[in-house]
């Protein structure tokens, strides 16, 4: 029983890396583009969009995720109906833990499964958010550095 736990975790599990990496790669590389123009010129707004527009595609992934997660509890036959399997798989993918709906002990094993998934690919968007975050305040204090030497330089 707790090997077939595994086979059926382990797959989804690595499923969910792909998804959340696929999606992380794209918001670094969107966001580096984004900053990389010409920050002086950048107003607030454009500052902000290319992180936020990453915090809502990586907090769509990992809604994603949990789906999947739900998705497979029905097809293991663990619930009948998508919206109970999806609000457990919530429940475990952010290791809540209400505990008000368990799994019958043939896939029990699969709770803690989804929500050590859940809480690296959680991780793993907090990672990203940050480096965004920190590549946008790199690029903005060089666009500040690089206005003030050229007021230096043009002796304003």
């Amino acid at each position: 029983m707790t090997l077939r736990n595994f086979v059926v975790g382990v797959p989804t599990m690595l499923l969910c890396l792909v998804v959340q990496v696929v999606v992380v790669f794209w918001c670094v590389r969107y966001c580096t583009r984004q900053t990389d123009r010409d920050a002086s010129n950048a107003g607030w707004l454009r500052t902000i969009r290319p992180l936020s527009v990453s915090m809502l595609a990586m907090m769509t992934a990992n809604l994603i995720q949990i789906a999947l997660w739900g998705l497979l509890f029905v097809g293991l036959g663990e619930f009948e109906e998508l919206y109970p399997a999806i609000y457990h798989s919530a429940v475990n993918f952010t290791s809540l833990g209400y505990g008000d709906v368990v799994m019958k002990q043939d896939w029990k094993l699969l709770g803690p499964l989804e929500a050590a998934n859940g809480v690296l690919m959680m991780s793993m968007t907090a990672a990203a958010l940050t480096a965004i975050l920190q590549n946008i305040i790199r690029s903005q204090t060089e666009a500040i550095i690089a206005g003030q030497q050229r007021r230096r330089h043009r002796g304003e």
